[in-house]
């Protein structure tokens, strides 16, 4: 079974929002580059258990929260994702992706 590293990089993004902080805040944090932390936010890099160990720490949260239910066999994860990306949509941007889910409903 694979991991799906855009789950974890969502829920990264998610917690550090909540916090309040910046990817440049995080970065300080952990001595890793601002780019390091775009990366994992947008899942292209893979990150270790010691590395997300440490920001689970620094979000004062379990490390689960993290890792839970991000296998690709199911696709409520994606559910936190569509509504991050949803929120952050202008409104003919959101007119624009209601016409496209309808037609792929219809398939």
């Amino acid at each position: 079974m694979s991991v799906d590293y855009s789950a974890i990089g969502q829920r990264i993004k998610q917690k550090r929002k909540a916090a309040g902080k910046t990817q440049d805040n995080l970065a300080e944090s952990l001595s890793v580059s601002v780019g390091y932390i775009s990366q994992l936010e947008r899942g292209i890099t893979k990150i270790s258990l010691d590395t997300l160990s440490k920001i689970a720490e620094i979000f004062e949260c379990d490390l689960a929260d993290f890792v839970s239910d991000v296998t690709p066999s199911q696709d409520s994860y994606l559910d936190a994702e569509m509504q991050s990306i949803y929120r952050e949509m202008g409104y003919r941007k959101k007119q624009l992706l209601l016409e496209i889910a309808k037609m792929l409903a219809r398939y």
